[in-house]
């Protein structure tokens, strides 16, 4: 498969963390006053693992690093991150029973989620007309709804150790529209309005909010 290079370096360069060595002056081998990336096993979870985006960023930051938990409905399609050791989870993002114990057991088992990585979501075409609303619905539920509801179990979490970073991937179709997408962009420029008012309010507890707004990527997103 093939996946946007600049996505994941954009993504992973927000993660990073700038820092000085605390080494004395005139020690051997100090990197006083370098820059260097740290890497402090950060806790990262993530929406959407079993294909597409979100297995591939949890590849890229298990590679960096991360205890990374990828979640999703379809555990079984998950099993190569596992074997690469991912920490896999089930969880459906229209149930909130299923987001609420996932988020607790990473809690009970590190005390902390340091990376939201909101990622699951689909698109549905179709004339507005004829698109059934339970249809429309269930759009807005994985995409907007679940997404704001696994923000609210993270929050508390980041706001006692003020800090973390919620990634919330939106899409193009947040800033355009096309015929027959009424119902997915709706749930886009939803999510963009949003994550820049979530921005706002989690600001002064140390929480940065990033938007990810991909193109084409070549993934199982319309299934």
């Amino acid at each position: 498969m093939h996946f946007c290079g600049a996505y994941l370096r954009g993504m992973l360069n927000s993660f990073c963390i700038v820092g000085k060595s605390l080494c004395g002056e005139g020690q051997p081998n100090c990197l006083s006053d370098r820059i260097y990336r740290i890497n402090m096993k950060k806790i990262a979870l993530i929406t959407g693992a079993s294909s597409g985006m979100g297995k591939a960023t949890a590849i890229k930051l298990l590679e960096a690093g991360y205890i990374v938990y990828g979640a999703a409905r379809r555990v079984e399609r998950m099993a190569d991150l596992k074997e690469r050791g991912v920490q896999v989870i089930s969880m459906d993002v229209t149930n909130n029973e299923s987001m609420g114990q996932a988020v607790r057991q990473i809690i009970q088992e590190h005390g902390k989620i340091d990376v939201l990585i909101n990622n699951a979501g689909y698109g549905s075409y179709g004339a507005i007309e004829d698109v059934p609303l339970e249809e429309a619905r269930r759009q807005f539920e994985v995409n907007i709804f679940g997404l704001a509801r696994l923000t609210q179990l993270v929050l508390p979490s980041m706001r006692r150790k003020k800090s973390g970073k919620i990634v919330n991937v939106s899409s193009m179709g947040g800033k355009i529209y096309t015929p027959m997408g009424g119902w997915y962009h709706a749930t886009k420029h939803a999510l963009e309005g949003f994550s820049d008012c979530l921005r706002f309010e989690v600001k002064p507890f140390g929480i940065d909010v990033i938007l990810i707004e991909p193109g084409l990527v070549k993934s199982e997103w319309s299934a």
